[in-house]
């Protein structure tokens, strides 16, 4: 989240040098990206579809390393050090991937909204742990 309020602070500034994806402007992308950054952010903070809104910042972040490792052509991808910013989407992938696979955790809406639907059909929360 933190990227997309720094982008949202330096956008004039960016709006020119944001690289353009999948045909939109730099300008446009830019905004996309800020709206993936803030909104699925705070959807998955809360815990909220967290499974649905981690896919748009796993796109995202595939086509920010494609981006990254293309415009290094003539040089191997490997000889990018840690300083360098090809590195960043790589560590946010593996956040991603490990939160898709563990879900929204038992201090979540959805965890919330499941046991009101239980309790509204009543049945019990083992039903629940069993899933």
């Amino acid at each position: 989240m933190q990227f997309g309020v720094r982008q949202i602070a330096r956008f004039y500034e960016m709006r020119d040098v944001f690289p353009s994806v999948l045909g939109m402007g730099s300008e446009t992308s830019l905004i996309v990206m800020i709206c993936i950054e803030l909104i699925c952010s705070a959807f998955i903070m809360f815990g909220f579809l967290t499974r649905l809104m981690i896919i748009p910042p796993f796109l995202a972040m595939i086509l920010a390393e494609y981006h990254l490792l293309h415009d290094y052509v003539g040089e191997a991808p490997y000889l990018l050090d840690w300083q360098q910013q090809g590195y960043l989407p790589i560590m946010f992938l593996g956040i991603y991937f490990f939160l898709m696979l563990v879900g929204p955790g038992k201090i979540s809406v959805d965890y919330f909204l499941s046991l009101h639907i239980i309790h509204t059909e009543n049945k019990s929360e083992s039903e629940l742990e069993e899933v």
